[in-house]
């Protein structure tokens, strides 16, 4: 039996399904097309990997070697890594724009598939995350894959070891599916001036902490107070905006109308 079968029967089944059952149906609607959410943003990873490995050869055959301290340093401000996550904005978009009206036309409520697409997110979230941080400790135990090149110990990962690196990356991924899956909700339910309140509302509130924090003079104080929280910390409170923008979501979806 289909995916589509079981939404189908839903209404006919003499026994109701569990919501367990309803918001698992809607992770795994979404997962028809596996493609966009598994199989592009590694196919971006094997990608920026390929780059990656071309660029170091070349910069270490004109440099003289990569197996430097300066070199191997210098490869950490690569954001080779992060060439996923532009991607995944987009998904957690289309994961609202294209699969609320085709579950909503299978019966699913806007609370089950909001749950099912939460629920996807998190499991997404912490494949990605475990596989990054993985990636991360072999490139540092194969010393740069053999050939001092390093793509996945770069910028924060491979700081303060694997749990972090975990963490961390986990925090990201919920925090950029989140953001993308908020925006195409307020979309859905408000149009283009939702779009404009919620743009605007976002420009002024970090003009206004900018200019609060520069003319207080405490820019220093805010370095500080970053560098005290250490890379868990700072993601610990990454998870704030990342818990707003999905219970956001979830409050603007109530009510939201997919337009044909």
């Amino acid at each position: 039996m289909t995916l589509i079968d079981g939404f189908t029967e839903t209404a006919a089944s003499a026994r109701p399904r569990s919501a367990a059952t309803r918001i698992w149906n809607v992770v795994r609607l979404h997962l028809v097309d596996r493609r966009t959410y598994i199989g592009i943003p590694w196919l971006i990873v094997g990608m920026a990997f390929i780059v990656t490995v071309f660029i170091a050869q070349i910069i270490g055959f004109t440099t003289g070697g990569l197996g430097t301290a300066d070199a191997i340093e210098g490869q950490r401000y690569s954001w080779a890594v992060m060439s996923p996550q532009w991607y995944l904005v987009v998904v957690g978009v289309q994961a609202i724009s294209f699969g609320f009206p085709l579950a909503l036309g299978y019966g699913v409520t806007r609370r089950d598939f909001y749950l099912g697409t939460a629920l996807l997110f998190v499991l997404i979230s912490a494949g990605n995350a475990i596989a990054f941080a993985v990636l991360t400790q072999l490139e540092q135990v194969t010393e740069g894959w053999w050939i001092d090149t390093y793509m996945f110990n770069a910028l924060w990962l491979g700081l303060e070891g694997f749990w972090v690196d975990l963490f961390s990356f986990f925090v990201m991924q919920l925090l950029v599916f989140f953001v993308g899956a908020s925006v195409a909700t307020i979309y859905m339910r408000w149009r283009m001036p939702g779009m404009l309140v919620f743009w605007s509302s976002l420009v002024l509130l970090i003009v206004a902490t900018v200019t609060v924090i520069t003319f207080t003079s405490n820019w220093i104080p805010v370095s500080v107070w970053f560098g005290a929280q250490g890379i868990a910390g700072i993601f610990g409170w990454l998870l704030i905006p990342a818990a707003i923008a999905g219970v956001g979501g979830f409050l603007a979806l109530r009510r939201a109308t997919p337009k044909n």
